[in-house]
């Protein structure tokens, strides 16, 4: 396993996720995601397989985020089998010069012959006033 190229190839993905979401496309950015992957938005609405990612993105980039943006930016990538990993990001969509990291998100990825696609995606909201608690608490 060469873990270097690996991270690369996965980064390259969710490179394609980011540039399909940014052009307003759920095809493409379906196309991202395993035929049997789910995907868990932050209000805990969840998608199960690739046909209703791209069912259920559809009108998201089409109506209520038309025109927004992703930004991503990866915290880990952790190897737990030669072709998984998990990928842990910060991220957010909006619109405008400045898209807020407001969101964390886990990202299961799996190779197949094709390449790394992703099988399990969950988001989960920063809540800022908790974090500043937490912080202020923690001897981190």
């Amino acid at each position: 396993m060469n873990v270097h190229s690996d991270t690369l190839s996965i980064a390259e993905c969710l490179g394609r996720m980011q540039q399909a979401w940014d052009a307003g496309d759920a095809a493409a950015f379906a196309r991202e995601f395993t035929e049997d992957a789910s995907y868990v938005i932050f209000a805990g609405m969840v998608s199960f397989g690739r046909a209703a990612i791209e069912r259920d993105h559809e009108p998201v980039l089409a109506k209520w985020q038309r025109g927004s943006r992703m930004v991503i930016r990866v915290l880990e990538t952790r190897h737990i089998a030669a072709d998984v990993a998990v990928v842990v990001t910060e991220g957010g969509v909006g619109k405008g010069s400045r898209v807020p990291y407001d969101k964390v998100q886990t990202f299961t990825m799996v190779r197949d012959a094709q390449g790394w696609k992703c099988s399990a995606f969950q988001n989960t909201k920063k809540n800022r006033l908790f974090i500043r608690m937490n912080s202020m608490a923690s001897p981190r």
